[in-house]
């Protein structure tokens, strides 16, 4: 039984693209994992999926001005989350309203240019994600933005996490709240860049969200928090690659699949442990 197991782990990484795919996986899902737990707290969970589905004609544009597709997504992110920044200080629009109208007609946008390109349909994989087809130097290269991003978060966190909860506070401690606002913007978007060639465009939403959001379920501390939202971050990248390999499905939608999974999970557990608790209370009086 034990070799069995030990296969089931074991024949999927015998392949170079696997091993791969294996370890951007737990990378991106790891710093996705640590960002999220800002969005969440923030509550820009919108954001995130405006900036992800904006990034689409950022890619078909750079594309064709021949400059690297990631830069054109990133460029692209950025203008969606300083437009939606724009128009809230100058309109009487609520701010999730812009963010679908913004990132509902940039991603609009995107499909429209992306049907003129018929000879170049590789890049679908930006809307699905193309995990399996990641490259050594690819590789490397999302390692290194990985650890830059990783980096910044964790020299920032007291600042990010001050300014998450208590926007006036931030203030009140000589903190400058525009430099946070949109230095979380950017590595959102640096984020978001990284991510889509996991799981595309459509699915990166996911990944910025659902560890966080189990964690928070389950946690109280947020330091306690990051290490729960990495750990089912990177465990359901592991088995959503290895998974997939062996029911032959989609790897992003599987690694997808398995963090909405474990976040039922958490949501059952901790609705659980209130029933004990309540069960605990009631026999105590």
């Amino acid at each position: 039984m034990l070799y069995n197991i030990y296969n089931w782990f074991a024949a999927p990484l015998s392949h170079g693209f696997m091993q791969n795919a294996l370890i951007t996986a737990v990378v991106v899902g790891a710093v996705c994992a640590v960002l999220s737990c800002f969005v969440v707290l923030k509550g820009w969970s919108l954001m995130g999926d405006a900036v992800s589905h904006a990034v689409f004609p950022g890619v078909i544009i750079a594309f064709w001005l021949g400059v690297p597709m990631a830069l054109g997504a990133f460029v692209a992110g950025l203008f969606c989350a300083i437009s939606v920044g724009f128009l809230k200080h100058h309109t009487r629009i609520k701010e999730d309203t812009l963010m679908g109208i913004v990132f509902a007609g940039m991603f609009a946008l995107g499909l429209v240019l992306f049907q003129k390109m018929d000879t170049d349909q590789h890049l679908k994989h930006i809307l699905f994600g193309n995990l399996l087809g990641v490259n050594r130097e690819l590789l490397w290269q999302t390692l290194a933005i990985c650890a830059i991003i990783f980096t910044v978060m964790m020299l920032k966190k007291r600042d990010l996490l001050l300014y998450c909860f208590d926007v006036s506070h931030t203030r009140v401690a000589g903190l400058s709240v525009n430099i946070l606002h949109y230095g979380l913007l950017i590595l959102l978007s640096a984020t978001i860049v990284v991510a889509m060639q996991a799981v595309g465009v459509i699915l990166v939403v996911a990944m910025l969200i659902s560890p966080g959001i189990t964690a928070f379920v389950l946690c109280k501390r947020f330091d306690k928090m990051l290490l729960v939202a990495i750990l089912s971050s990177c465990l359901t990248s592991i088995f959503g690659v290895i998974c997939s390999y062996h029911w032959d499905s989609a790897t992003g939608a599987t690694i997808v699949l398995f963090q909405a999974a474990l976040f039922v999970l958490a949501v059952l557990w901790a609705k659980w442990r209130v029933f004990l608790h309540e069960k605990k209370r009631f026999q105590a009086a």
